[in-house]
């Protein structure tokens, strides 16, 4: 039978990047059985994407059943998701946290509450989310457990005074936790008799079994061999085989009931069919869907070609396997011209972007090309009511628009008290407008600046990092779009606009950022037998040019004295050819040449 509702906690673990998550959520798995205890503390179990070890940052929220033996002799059934951390990732926080009742917050006695902390909490506050607040690492020499408590009182009125003081690498405080999630967060809400509902929080697919879903049950029982619909696709299937994750996949013959968290698999070998946020219901008792998730709108689109061996139709069926597994990563197909045809894809920053990327190299064995990031612009046409989107610069009007609106962040630092001059100095250079500037004790501050996401998304958060010495953070919210002076900047090759290399910008910049472009260009492109003019042009006014020099052949090599009238006449003839040449000739850009302009172009911002 299944765990007695009363019985069953479902609750993850949210925190600032770097704040101890993973490492406390695998003690929890020592602590209760599920995992035994490891030699090498340093290497993550549940974190085991090949990047999550290398970066050492959760990207996937991991989901695992633990049996809990109470003091009392009751066992309950704990349901964990472990959280990502970085700003990028939210969006699979804040599925976790619609399959969860509770949450534990955790934050790194050293170093406090952070960004992504006030932004994790305020994502469970809206859910009306119990939460249990756990100061880790409190075994480090620099440990403040008591300024982290009065910071989380003061950033996030929340009562610190019953926090549970740990240690995740040392095992420190587990036991408490553990009491904690018991007795401060509610068992599930849900029906056991009613028709089935079941939340799709998440999906892999599998080779051999077909696409396998994550469920969180929140209504009725889900059993195998059970007839199930999918109400967003309205397809249907037979459960193959169903159950728990231990972390390792467990089979339960009993199924899942209301308040449970698992795995079904049904045979399901559609791609499309499956939407993460989805639900699913009994095929002959249907119920209402449920909420599902706020859909994000991607806010950096790239283009990926495939490059070397690689082929379109693998490109295309690794993108599609991506988008299951991650669903705020969107795409659609496009031509890029010289790149042939690939995808434009959307992102929710430059780390979700630089991640999906090494994703589809390594788990499909992809050589692909990236062009440059850019930013959604919303066009404002003259005479018409209507506003056009665009995510790429050619999708921009030549003429008849009245003007290009941007996209706008509301960004917050938290920087030490010390660097808050240059913090502000880059916000400025960066076109941010000041808003307020809140205090955090003595020794941190919170600037709040309005700012163009165009100007964020490159190298923004680099920059906050060495400003201060690695202490500063960040964390934006999108805030609607803003009238600015736009230009659309083309690099010529040879007179021929290069679509690829193109892009958007203020006017102010626009000069600079097309030099440094051709510059590089000027480097990658091979000399040819004729004269190459690089450009680059804010319409038919050329701001920035360079010049390829062509190789000059040695013609007159085999005079030996004689008249000069008869080596002018060779070089001449040279000189005419090469301007025959330069009309009919074409420059062959090597695609190892766009991927190092399109570096050089973030490189640059």
């Amino acid at each position: 039978m299944p765990h007695p509702q009363d019985l069953i906690r479902d609750f993850c673990i949210i925190a600032h990047i770097d704040h101890g998550k993973s490492t406390l959520a695998e003690r929890l798995l020592e602590r209760c059985g599920a995992m035994a205890a490891k030699e090498d503390k340093e290497l993550e179990v549940l974190d085991n994407l090949e990047l999550e070890r290398e970066r050492g940052i959760t990207i996937k929220a991991k989901a695992v059943t633990l049996d809990y033996r109470h003091r009392d002799g009751r066992v309950y059934q704990l349901n964990l998701i472990d959280t990502p951390g970085h700003v990028d990732f939210s969006y699979e926080v804040t599925r976790s946290l619609q399959a969860c009742e509770g949450c534990l917050l955790v934050v790194d006695a050293s170093q406090g509450v952070q960004a992504q902390t006030v932004a994790n909490y305020l994502l469970a506050d809206q859910l009306r989310l119990a939460v249990v607040p756990v100061i880790n690492k409190i075994d480090l020499p620099s440990a403040r457990p008591e300024v982290a408590k009065a910071e989380i009182e003061e950033s996030l009125a929340l009562p610190a005074e019953h926090a549970i003081l740990a240690s995740a690498k040392a095992g420190i405080g587990i036991d408490e936790i553990l009491e904690a999630v018991v007795r401060d967060i509610p068992p599930p809400a849900g029906d056991r008799q009613a028709p089935l509902q079941a939340l799709i929080f998440d999906a892999i697919y599998d080779d051999y079994r077909g696409i396998i879903l994550y469920v969180r049950v929140k209504n009725g029982w889900l059993r195998r061999g059970d007839r199930i619909r999918l109400i967003r696709s309205e397809r249907t299937y037979e459960v193959t085989d169903i159950g728990r994750l231990r972390p390792q996949m467990e089979s339960s013959p009993d199924g899942l009931a209301a308040g449970e968290v698992g795995y079904v698999c049904a045979a399901i070998k559609a791609l499309q069919d499956v939407k993460v946020g989805d639900t699913i219901t009994d095929a002959e008792r249907p119920a209402e869907p449920l909420p599902g998730f706020r859909e994000l709108k991607p806010m950096v689109y790239c283009g990926l070609y495939p490059a070397g061996d690689s082929t379109y139709d693998q490109l295309r069926e690794a993108v599609q396997k991506l988008s299951l597994n991650d669903a705020s990563f969107v795409w659609t197909p496009e031509s890029g011209g010289a790149l042939g045809h690939g995808f434009r894809c959307g992102f929710l920053g430059m780390l979700h972007m630089e991640i999906c990327q090494e994703r589809l190299e390594r788990e499909h064995d992809l050589d692909m090309v990236q062009t440059a990031p850019t930013v959604t612009y919303r066009v404002r046409l003259r005479g018409q009511q209507r506003v056009l989107e665009i995510t790429t610069p050619s999708e921009l009007p030549r003429e008849g628009y009245e003007a290009i609106e941007e996209p706008m962040v509301e960004i917050n630092f938290l920087v030490p008290a010390e660097r808050i001059g240059a913090v502000m100095q880059l916000a400025q250079d960066r076109r941010g407008r000041f808003l307020r500037q809140d205090w955090l004790g003595q020794h941190r501050c919170r600037l709040a600046y309005r700012m163009p996401l165009a100007e964020v998304i490159f190298d923004l958060f680099d920059r906050l990092k060495s400003l201060t010495q690695g202490y500063g953070t960040m964390d934006y919210e999108f805030c609607g779009y803003e009238e600015a002076d736009l230009v659309k900047v083309d690099i010529l090759v040879h007179n021929q606009p290069c679509e690829a290399l193109a892009f958007i910008c203020h006017r102010s910049v626009a000069e600079r950022r097309g030099r440094a472009i051709i510059k590089r260009l000027k480097e990658e492109i091979p000399r040819h037998l004729f004269e190459i003019a690089l450009q680059a042009a804010i319409g038919s006014r050329v701001i920035a040019r360079e010049t390829i020099k062509s190789y000059g052949k040695n013609v007159t090599a085999k005079c030996y004295g004689g008249d000069i009238t008869r080596k002018r006449k060779l070089l001449e003839k040279q000189k005419e050819g090469k301007k025959r040449m330069k009309m009919i000739g074409s420059v062959e850009v090597p695609q190892a040449a766009f991927l190092s302009v399109l570096k050089a172009q973030i490189e640059d911002e």
